[in-house]
């Protein structure tokens, strides 16, 4: 355990924290929602501070992350807990923190990347910035020793934090769950406007590529679909937008997303954004990436396996344009 970081003492040896806009207000012994911050006696502690529960190596575009660094592998670490309780969570053993922990030291975990040839380490399966104080002191020890930085988060976190944490992060996945607040509220217990003014701060700081799971009925609507593309575009229309097909999981049973709703998807977003892809469903269309302006093809994809074929360092080979991908 770590005395936590962002929290703020009350009456009674009572706390607040103020790392995410939960804004969780904690009694002596008691957890806040994400599970893993606890008071005792007054004084908040990260209790999943140097503990994993899940460490392995993984493409880089299972995060997923297309246009950083295509083709290498990542240590990918997670432990437990969410500030979030989405209904359709594919890793709730994770976030109900019903799996054994290990313990693992931010200086250990570098050594593990650089034994394995990694590119980095990528924070992930559970929602990484509830493990803030972790990956902020492993995220500096492994830009010193020149390695790469990922989230894979819902990117729900204070202001404050975040600016602290973000010199040290190059890249992040951040899950836009719908353009919606009803949604959050009604199906992850959380808030979207904070979702969205870190998601604006994160693209300024770092390489960002947004998730959307597309649940049917639920988010899927052509008028949310619009909202969300126009959104993204207004914002930045070559920020790379993956549209992630929804299976029943959890306590959501909902029919899968129909094939015909994400080419929906697809063919919309195409129309505004430079870079659109599709998740949990093999199309090659739906996976490779073109060239924003003569629509050559640059990097082909099959599954996880990454062949790039039409790229020169980050410009197109046919046409000389950038391209926006880190490499």
């Amino acid at each position: 355990m770590k005395e936590a970081q962002y929290y703020q003492k009350e009456k009674g040896n009572g706390v607040k924290c103020l790392l995410c806009p939960q804004g969780c207000r904690i009694a002596s012994g008691e957890k806040g929602k994400c599970l893993v911050r606890q008071n005792q006696g007054g004084v908040l502690y990260a209790l999943s501070y140097g503990k994993v529960a899940a460490v392995q190596m993984d493409p880089i575009e299972k995060k997923p992350l297309y246009h950083f660094y295509p083709g290498r592998q990542i240590l990918s670490l997670g432990a437990i807990g969410c500030n979030l309780s989405c209904q359709f969570c594919q890793n709730y053993h994770l976030v109900e923190g019903k799996v054994a922990m290990d313990s693992l030291s931010p200086q250990q975990a570098v050594r593990l990347a650089r034994e394995d040839n990694s590119v980095g380490i990528a924070y992930t399966y559970n929602e990484p910035l509830i493990w803030f104080e972790y990956v902020l002191d492993t995220a500096k020890i492994a830009r010193e020793e020149g390695l790469k930085n990922v989230l894979v988060t819902n990117g729900l976190i204070n202001p404050r934090p975040l600016k602290e944490l973000l010199p040290f992060i190059d890249a992040m996945n951040i899950d836009l769950k719908s353009i919606r607040d009803e949604f959050y509220q009604r199906l992850c217990g959380g808030f979207r406007e904070p979702v969205l003014k870190n998601i604006e701060r994160s693209n300024k700081a770092c390489h960002i590529e947004l998730t959307n799971l597309l649940i049917t009925d639920t988010n899927d609507s052509t008028e949310e679909l619009r909202e969300l593309i126009d959104y993204i575009a207004s914002l930045d229309r070559d920020i790379p937008l993956h549209f992630s097909r929804y299976s029943p999981h959890y306590k959501l049973n909902k029919p899968s997303t129909p094939v015909d709703k994400l080419m929906e998807a697809y063919e919309l977003a195409k129309e505004k954004l430079s870079y659109v892809y599709l998740g949990n469903l093999w199309s090659a269309e739906g996976s490779n990436t073109y060239c924003p302006k003569c629509k050559a093809l640059l990097i082909q994809r099959e599954g996880y396996s990454t062949r790039i074929v039409g790229l020169k360092g980050r410009r197109c080979q046919e046409c000389g344009g950038e391209v926006k991908i880190v490499n």
